[in-house]
């Protein structure tokens, strides 16, 4: 994205297994923390407890939008900080994700959420349009896709995008159990469901500057995608959805080869399977494509929260002076089709 409508980052905030914070978070990734642990009663199938991620600060007693807008606060806000210190009158449009409709979060459940959240930020900022969506693993990256075109269109100054999940409902859990993706020692490529929200603050370039904002990255380019032969059909995934995303976003950005990646792979061999197509469909435009990052292995499989949290990752490394390069690849799968990818560069002067 060149000249005027460049998009940059501006706040980031996460809440995660981990930690209540990006750098907390961050530093526990980096580190190889895992907070996998046994569910306090829940069983599974073989009469093993099921293997999750806990949010150790919210109370175990609540349920349903109640303790998704309980983990999306904090990082919302931590998101809208540098707004909210320097003029917290100027319009915000928040684009929210959720997790897709399953047991335990019902057709409405994003606009539930939403509906919540914006009552409590309302006290701190002015929100303006925006919208929700129950997008799945790629929700939190869809976000950040829409939330560029309305920057980009001139319909938001501000967005504050993000994505909030937690599959710990007990009904979830079953439902999950029954399919069986359940990660543990009877079945090893299942996933670890957990729990998680993050959030950024996104405007132009020239808006940054004009208010003093510090920019924290740049998004490059971001491009969605759809997969036709879905995870749990009797379908054969090539990884052609994969593909295309990853070729969308090639076409818009720079021949450098692509230094990071992060991604949402969680242990189910489908998504390993076509993120291998997709590399080999995509040569050279990585600089080493074995080398990814898979965060569900210490915070656990957070849903829809996944890309704005991959966010705070190549925030906190741009920061903190140990990113591997100047481009950070980040995608996610959603299992309803939908893959989303964007490439993150440090802000103007880094690079």
């Amino acid at each position: 994205m060149a000249g005027g409508n460049t998009i940059v980052i501006v706040g980031i905030g996460a809440r995660t297994p981990l930690g209540f914070s990006a750098e907390a978070s961050a530093a526990a990734v980096r580190a190889g923390i895992s907070a996998i642990q046994d569910h306090p009663y829940m069983i599974d199938r073989v009469g093993e407890r099921m293997k999750v991620t806990l949010d150790s600060g919210i109370d175990a007693a609540l349920n349903g939008p109640d303790r998704a807008v309980a983990i999306a606060v904090g990082p919302a806000l931590d998101a809208l900080a540098p707004l909210r210190m320097t003029d917290p009158s100027l319009p915000v449009a928040l684009i929210l994700s959720t997790g897709e409709p399953r047991p335990g979060q019902d057709g409405d459940f994003a606009a539930r959420i939403d509906a919540r959240l914006r009552a409590k930020l309302s006290a701190q900022v002015s929100l303006a349009g925006g919208g929700s969506n129950a997008g799945g693993h790629a929700g939190g990256m869809l976000a950040i896709h829409h939330g560029c075109r309305m920057l980009q269109e001139g319909k938001a100054q501000f967005c504050l995008v993000g994505g909030v999940d937690s599959y710990l409902e007990p009904e979830t859990l079953e439902w999950l159990d029954e399919r069986e993706q359940l990660h543990s020692d009877e079945n090893t490529y299942g996933f670890c469901p957990g729990e998680g929200a993050g959030f950024c603050l996104m405007t132009k370039l020239q808006t940054a500057r004009r208010l003093a904002i510090q920019p924290l990255l740049e998004v490059v380019c971001t491009s969605v995608a759809f997969e036709e032969n879905k995870i749990k059909t009797r379908t054969v995934c090539l990884g052609e959805g994969l593909s295309t995303a990853f070729q969308l976003l090639f076409e818009q950005a720079p021949t450098d080869p692509v230094d990071r990646i992060i991604c949402d792979m969680n242990g189910e061999r489908y998504r390993g399977n076509e993120y291998g197509f997709a590399v080999l469909r995509n040569p050279g435009r990585f600089r080493d494509a074995a080398d990814f990052e898979t965060p569900a292995d210490c915070w656990g499989d957070v849903g829809a929260a996944s890309g704005p949290l991959f966010v705070s990752l190549v925030a906190q490394a741009e920061a903190r002076g140990y990113r591997k390069g100047p481009l950070s690849l980040i995608w996610a799968s959603s299992e309803n089709g939908t893959r989303a990818a964007a490439l993150l560069g440090g802000p103007r002067g880094s690079r």
